[in-house]
């Protein structure tokens, strides 16, 4: 049986990490093994302990749940801090198989990633530098000196990484994706319940992409170009 400091944490985090409501009998499903009036004793402790002066948010019941939200009294500096945050990105299938090659592979050149996918990614990886989820990191030394591309720090802010080295499996980087992205990709359950289409993580898999760390150089300002 868990602690009642445990069982209230793990309350919290469910709590925290849902985007919609949790019910009750959603979060004693969640908490396996555990019976419903303690579970539903300790969210009511920390729903008052969350309403002591020295948070800034509360539980509230809302729709049959329970959700977080910000206090009423501090509802305009919350409400004018929020009108300055970036819109979410959303990515389509292409861009996201084109982030995923130069996340694994970086500092990675156009002519490489287009190898990889088997077309042109010019485009997109025009798209991908708009969202600054990625940037040019010099150029490679060979003929033609093409342009590295490897990923930037809204990349990682994006996908909660201290640095590339963190970086997941595809499986879980495609599942990352979606959640932190919005992307419209479909997972794999979900292709073979519709048209037919491999997912990315299957694609990506196949060229060898998690075989080895990305090895990321410090940018050379002075070679980078468009």
């Amino acid at each position: 049986m868990l602690t009642d400091e445990n069982l209230k944490a793990l309350i919290e985090a469910i709590l925290y990490v849902a985007p919609e409501p949790v019910p009750l009998d959603g979060i004693v499903r969640a908490l396996d093994g555990e019976e419903r009036e303690r579970v539903k004793a300790k969210l009511q402790e920390l729903m008052a302990d969350f309403e002591g002066v020295g948070h800034g948010i509360q539980i509230r019941p809302v729709a049959g749940g329970y959700k977080f939200s910000s206090k009423p009294e501090h509802h305009e500096v919350v409400r004018k801090f929020v009108k300055t945050l970036k819109p979410p990105i959303r990515l389509s299938k292409p861009a996201l198989e084109t982030l995923a090659v130069i996340a694994y592979r970086q500092p990675v050149t156009l002519p490489e990633i287009d190898q990889i996918r088997g077309v042109d990614c010019g485009g997109v990886i025009h798209t991908l530098m708009e969202k600054k989820l990625v940037v040019t990191a010099g150029r490679k030394s060979v003929v033609g000196r093409p342009i590295l591309y490897r990923t930037s720090r809204d990349f990682l802010v994006h996908f909660g990484l201290k640095d590339v080295g963190d970086l997941p499996s595809l499986r879980e980087f495609e599942e990352m994706a979606r959640q932190a992205l919005g992307s419209d990709l479909m997972l794999p359950e979900e292709a073979a319940n519709s048209q037919p289409q491999e997912a990315v993580s299957s694609q990506l898999s196949a060229t060898g992409l998690e075989q080895e760390k990305p090895q990321v150089e410090p940018e050379d300002s002075s070679k980078s170009g468009n």
